[in-house]
This record gives C-alpha cells, structure tokens and sequence, in this order.
C-alpha cells in the first residue's frame, strides 16, 4: 500500500484503456485496471506497469450484471489514495432503433451508460478531490441511428461529463475524450479506412499518443472542468451540409 495517488482505469486491458492505464503510470500514479474478460491480458498489462516501477492490481467485474459502486470499495482499500477515475471500459454493437432488442439496449446502456454514472457516484462519495474523465466518441457529433443505442448512450455519457462537472466542482473535475479513427477494429478494410481517412480533414488515422496528449491536457489545466475534448482530426465537424453551391446538378 503507498500513499502515491492512484487511478482506476476501467476496461484496462486491452485497447485504448491498455494505452490510458500505461500513460498514466508514466505520469506516476499506481493503477487500479478493472477488466472483464480480459483477464490475461490484464495481467500483462499489470505487468508491464509494475516494471515501470508503479504499483497495479488487477480488478475483474462486469458491468452488465456486477456490483458497479463496489469497485471503488474494493480500490480505495487497496490505493486509499485514488484520485482519478478514467471510464473507458465500453461495448459496442450496431442495430438500428427497429431491429434493437430490449437486451441489447439494456447491456449498451449497463456498460456505456449505467456503470459510469454508478462509479462517478461511488468515487464523488469515497474521495475527496480528484478528476474524473469519461472516454466517449465523436460518433456522438453525428446521428448515426445504425448504432442506434450504443450511440445514445455515449451522447448520454456526455451529458453526464456536463452535468455531474457542475455538481461535483470545485472538488472534483469532470471532462470526457471523444477519440476518432485511432484503433479501428482489426476487421476494417484498407478501403474502409481509406473512405473513412477522406471524411477527415486532416487526411488520416490518429495515434494513441494523441489521446495521452489530450489526457495530458484534462489533467493539468486545473481551469477545465464539463468539456468534451474531440481528438478526430476534424471529423466530427466535418459536416458542411447539401446548400446550392454543392449541388451535384449545380449548372
């Protein structure tokens, strides 16, 4: 036990909760990763951590199912020093709002929705001061219905960054990342992403390191609190609309 400050990162495994919780032992804070199936991969990740000369215990729930506040029981008694609560564990499924099924929506919303708000409650109660940063997407700048309830609950997700940032401040902060094209899924074409990269107007994939400088950002400006900080290369403002001057059958 140390009284270093300590982060939980959820969904640490693997991805981009992987590249958040080894960012963050960079920065010197001892990790709590919280995983659900990932268990050994959690425990290279770990691994790795402790070789940095941080302390990291590995954490399993799932959150469809789990005791969500009891995580950061069971954190605090571990790191009493925790500080930073990072909400990047997420699931990810499309379907339209007329093929969405009731389980389907309850697990998107349970994950993506539920299991943060649940932790933003249990960290507000347990700590005192600290910082909270919700991982969301720039798909929520967008109404994509293909994705129909992943999507809403990750705009929800947002709402909650705003709202609990007025209720929690001045003590804790509150801030969300919206990444853009940064680890697309292994199946995505070359021609996928190469579509993808032309809707982008600065013309290709981001890097995860660009998502530690956000991180960064949240982190140390002490003045920032209720902000979604979209790192997309401009994507999700990349919306210029049908008007007269683009009109394919413009004269």
């Amino acid at each position: 036990m140390t009284d270093r400050q300590a982060a939980l990162v959820t969904g640490g495994a693997t991805r981009v909760g992987r590249f958040f919780a080894l960012h963050l032992a960079r920065r010197g804070y001892d990790i709590a990763l919280h995983y659900h199936h990932s268990a050994a991969a959690a425990e290279e990740t770990a691994a790795t951590i402790r070789h940095q000369g941080r302390e990291c215990e590995t954490f399993a729930g799932d959150f469809r199912t789990g005791d969500v506040e009891g995580l950061v029981e069971r954190v605090v008694a571990r790191f009493p020093a925790l500080a930073l609560l990072v909400n990047s564990a997420s699931t990810y499924a499309p379907g339209d709002i007329r093929e969405t099924t009731r389980e389907q929506l309850e697990t998107q919303f349970g994950v993506n929705l539920f299991a943060p708000f649940l932790l933003t409650r249990a960290f507000a109660r347990r700590v005192d001061a600290g910082d909270i940063i919700n991982i969301v997407d720039n798909k929520i700048a967008f109404e994509q219905h293909a994705y129909a309830a992943y999507l809403l609950a990750k705009k929800s997700l947002a709402e909650l960054t705003r709202m609990a940032a007025i209720e929690l401040a001045p003590a804790i902060r509150v801030n969300a990342i919206a990444p853009g094209v940064i680890l697309p899924a292994a199946q995505r074409s070359s021609d996928y992403l190469a579509w993808r990269y032309a809707g982008i107007p600065q013309a290709r994939q981001g890097e995860v390191e660009e998502l530690g400088q956000a991180l960064d950002y949240l982190l140390d400006n002490r003045f920032v609190t209720g902000q979604v900080l979209f790192v997309d290369g401009g994507e999700s403002v990349n919306r210029v609309g049908r008007h007269s001057e683009n009109y394919p059958g413009r004269p």
